[in-house]
């Protein structure tokens, strides 16, 4: 395409990656919760939920990030813009979405608000957002102890069951951001009764700047935010907001402006002689607003200021408030025609993402699961030396906190923007996640998606041993290797020609290859442990903490993980090797430890021969073995592993000699192998043979088994009426198929993986259908569903699982309800709200209902990775 043809949006996308302008500067970087994280828990056991509650948000200071609703910041956050409300009736202001803690929950931690990322960019020049809020006061309360009531047996009890939105009495609120330039944002707020009488609101558009001064001695400079014409001023920035005009319609000025500062409230929450650092603490607009309390500075000074609009509407009525926040001065008589313009040109660009023929509906859920992930970016300020240490200005922390959490990691500095899993149950990373939200950001933004690859391997994050940090509750623990599978769908994305990055990321990786092998496979037998890797409470006991004595476990997962390390850092090294002959030589040891992990996994007690399925094995002191028969996506991994070479090994003579001396010394890994010939000595290598990949598949695509009409259930089916149970340290473990919610407290109490539909598997397992049916051909066809008599090619399949995946997000024959929100009509089919999708973390594996985080666009955005693949 043309320079001039193409669209304003990839232009600006194209500067900012040349570095000409800043358009990513300024971004929606601003997680939803801050409290109740690790990092903000400086508690001597470590329960990071009870040292930093929800109730002390509003009042004390945060130490490494800020939380909001609709927020925007800049890079380092060193200021934010977000919004509050207040509804006449709660007793505090909504400054942030409400939850329940990980021990409230009866399924763990949950967000009750209801609010949606329904576009976004990826210069963020133009986002929206929108949240309903209840008139009548919100029922905090009544959520806790209704789930404080129920069992993990039952549902959680959520805000639509509350009656709170019964005859439409809430405010639909809608934030639209644009940018006229990198550095000139403009924020529309579209205020809606929906409900059937006259109502009043308070909107608080509220701009402050993080603490960072507070922690050191002598105390860090202090900025300040001033009160000028029209606007708030903040140093070299300045936000501008329309002021009172009694002529004008609906009246669409501000109220008034009220200052504080980002300090805590020490007296309010610990008494005892605490003092305060400000006579205007943090919550300071709120107790103004809410009990009309002399808390707000007179002076009109202060670290967090508020422009205030008091808001009355009739049923069906609207209104618009106007704020622009940029550098310099600044009107308004550009807005509205910067508006247009920016949003024309969203439409615009993703009207040139969408494949050709993509009906509305599905139109729908590719852009807001886009959108959802340019909303879930955050900012992640975490030094971990520093927070075991604890800052100069206040008293050490307990001792002992490294044994609790993260004491090894105490060179992983971070202070970045970073794609996170979703903005409120997960505002933290986690690595195979991030690898997952890469694939999928790729396709709006390749080179932020490269530089997120690159960003966890950096010397910052990664390990001397070259261990990855896995998430901040635990960057010791382990998840699956997924960083290569990543960095090689994102490099084709961006058109394959970037090997710089390529070899940025093969050299890394490298080291965490080595770092797999010389600690997981404590049997030196190419058979791989690594615990739960993320797939928590999917097997009978907590595979984390196997009791000392028990043994261990030899895992069909982490094997079969490491089996797809070893061809995707293959492809890697053949990939560079067409440019670096160096590279040939590395290739060849990739394809040796890939053909030694597939002998171990097919020959040493993995695969059932009686089953047609692989499971874990543990394996006792004694040496004996027992297979953990639980038939999950445990044992579907091994499907994943194959590489379709599609000439990868052309003109590397070094290569191909040194596979056959190989194959020649060790003809027992040769009849793993399966290099299977198709036209033109193309060659597939897979660690389930095609024979045993049809008997696997007989399992998989059983309706009464893994196959759910919405994609492929995480534990079979076929376990309602047969459990699995085994005893281990004289406790019986048993594991059954539970379609939603997990009722084990195995891991953590909010662990869901007994039978649910979840996506990033289901995607790799798609991907790996169209792998094996390009080298074995149409021809070769299974069963499908099992017992149909119907079959079909790989490929048709492949299709039809991913129809499956994106049905969830879509209404059903006849207008039926979308099934990940059937249960509750107002959310499926009321007109107010059935455009606006959830994402969830899961899926109910038999109804499709969804569940677990409400937002989870990180991965389940993969839908849209799946409906963009449909263009080839």
């Amino acid at each position: 395409m043309a320079a001039d043809e193409r669209s304003p949006e990839h232009q600006r996308v194209e500067a900012a990656d040349s570095g000409q302008e800043a358009w990513r500067d300024w971004g929606p970087y601003v997680a939803e919760r801050a409290w109740g994280t690790v990092r903000e828990d400086y508690s001597a056991d470590g329960d990071a939920w009870r040292f930093f509650p929800y109730e002390h948000a509003r009042s004390r200071a945060y130490r490494w990030n800020e939380d909001g609703m609709a927020g925007f910041c800049d890079l380092d956050q060193t200021w934010v813009l977000a919004l509050s409300l207040w509804n006449g009736h709660d007793t505090h202001l909504k400054e942030r979405m409400f939850g329940l803690a990980g021990p409230e929950g009866n399924h763990g931690e949950d967000a009750k608000d209801y609010w949606w990322y329904l576009d976004g960019t990826p210069s963020h020049s133009w986002q929206r957002w929108r949240y309903h809020y209840p008139q009548r006061a919100f029922p905090y309360d009544e959520l806790r102890a209704e789930n404080a009531r129920r069992g993990p047996a039952d549902p959680e009890y959520e805000l639509v069951d509350t009656g709170v939105f019964d005859d439409g009495r809430y405010w639909v609120v809608t934030a639209d951001y644009a940018k006229a330039g990198p550095h000139d944002l403009l924020l529309r707020l579209t205020i809606e009764n929906a409900g059937p009488e006259p109502a009043t609101l308070d909107v608080l558009p509220t701009f402050w700047f993080r603490n960072t001064w507070s922690w050191d001695v002598p105390e860090g400079e202090k900025p300040v935010i001033t009160h000028g014409e029209g606007a708030l001023v903040a140093g070299p920035l300045s936000l501008f907001y329309e002021q009172a005009d009694a002529s004008t319609e609906l009246n669409t000025g501000a109220s008034a402006v009220l200052f504080c500062d980002n300090e805590t409230n020490a007296t309010k929450l610990f008494g005892d002689g605490a003092e305060n650092r400000s006579p205007f603490p943090k919550d300071g607009i709120n107790d103004h607003v809410v009990h009309g309390a002399e808390t707000v500075n007179p002076e009109g000074t202060g670290t967090k200021a508020s422009v205030r609009y008091t808001v009355t509407l009739g049923p069906g009525e609207s209104k618009v408030i106007r704020l622009r926040l940029t550098e310099g001065s600044a009107t308004f008589a550009d807005f509205d025609e910067v508006m247009r313009a920016r949003e024309a040109e969203a439409d615009r660009f993703h009207d040139e993402l969408a494949p050709a023929g993509l009906d509305d509906d599905r139109k729908r859920v590719l852009r807001q699961a886009l959108a959802g992930l340019t909303w879930s970016k955050q900012f992640f300020h975490y030094d971990v030396r520093r927070w075991l240490e604890g800052d100069p200005a206040y008293p050490p922390p307990p001792p002992g906190r490294g044994a609790i959490r993260n004491g090894a990691w105490q060179h992983l500095a971070a202070k970045d923007v970073i794609l996170m899993p979703d903005a409120w149950e997960y505002p933290w990373f986690a690595a195979w996640d991030l690898a997952f939200h890469c694939i999928t950001y790729a396709h709006l933004d390749p080179e932020f998606a490269k530089s997120q690859l690159i960003l966890l391997l950096r010397e910052w994050y990664t390990h001397a041993s070259g261990q990855l940090p896995a998430y901040e509750w635990d960057f010791g623990d382990v998840n699956p290797p997924t960083q290569a599978r990543a960095a090689l769908e994102v490099f084709a994305l961006d058109g394959g020609t970037d090997f710089r990055f390529l070899a940025r990321v093969f050299h890394k990786l490298l080291m965490n290859f080595t770092w797999w092998t010389n600690t997981k496979d404590a049997g030196q037998n190419d058979l791989f442990e690594g615990g739960f890797m993320g797939l928590d409470n999917i097997a009978p006991v907590n595979r984390s903490t196997l009791p000392v004595g028990e043994g261990r476990i030899e895992q069909a997962d982490s094997t079969a993980w490491m089996a797809v390390y070893a061809l995707d850092l293959l492809e890697m090294a053949l990939t560079l090797a067409q440019h670096d002959p160096a590279y040939e030589d590395v290739a060849v040891k990739f394809f040796e430890h890939f053909a030694r992990i597939a002998d171990a996994a097919n020959d040493e007690g993995l695969w059932s021969d009686e089953d047609s399925f692989y499971y874990d094995v543990l394996t006792l002191p004694d040496g004996s073995k027992h297979p953990l028969k639980v038939r999950s996506l445990v044992g579907l991994v091994p499907v994943t592993a194959s590489l379709a070479m599609r000439g990868l090994a052309d003109g590397l003579p070094e290569f191909q000699a040194s596979v056959r001396s190989f194959l020649r010394h060790q003809p027992e890994a040769a009849d793993n192998l399966h290099l299977h010939p198709r036209g033109g000595g193309a060659t597939l290598l897979a660690l389930v043979s095609p024979e045993r990949l049809t008997r696997v598949l007989a399992q998989v695509f059983d309706e009464q088994g893994m196959l759910s009409p919405h994609g492929i259930r995480s534990i079979s089916a076929w376990h309602r009426d047969h459990p699995f149970a085994i005893s281990v340290g004289g406790v019986e473990q048993v594991v059954d198929y539970e379609p939603g919610e997990s009722t084990s407290h195995l891991f953590g109490g909010n662990s869901n993986w007994r039978g649910p539909v979840w996506f990033p598997l289901n995607v790799l397992i798609i991907d790996a259908l169209r792998d094996y049916e390009e080298n074995l051909g149409e021809s070769h066809t299974v069963e499908y569903p099992a017992g149909s008599g119907t079959r079909l090619g790989l490929g048709e399949i492949a299709d039809d699982l991913a129809d499956r995946l994106v049905s969830l997000f879509t209404p059903g024959p006849g207008g039926a309800p979308r099934p990940s929100d059937a249960r509750y009509p107002l959310l499926s089919t009321d007109p107010k709200w059935r455009d606006q999708l959830f994402f969830y973390e899961y899926f109910h594996g038999d109804t499709g209902q969804g569940l677990g985080a409400s937002h989870q666009t990180g991965w389940t955005a993969l839908v849209a990775h799946l409906l963009l693949r449909k263009r080839s």
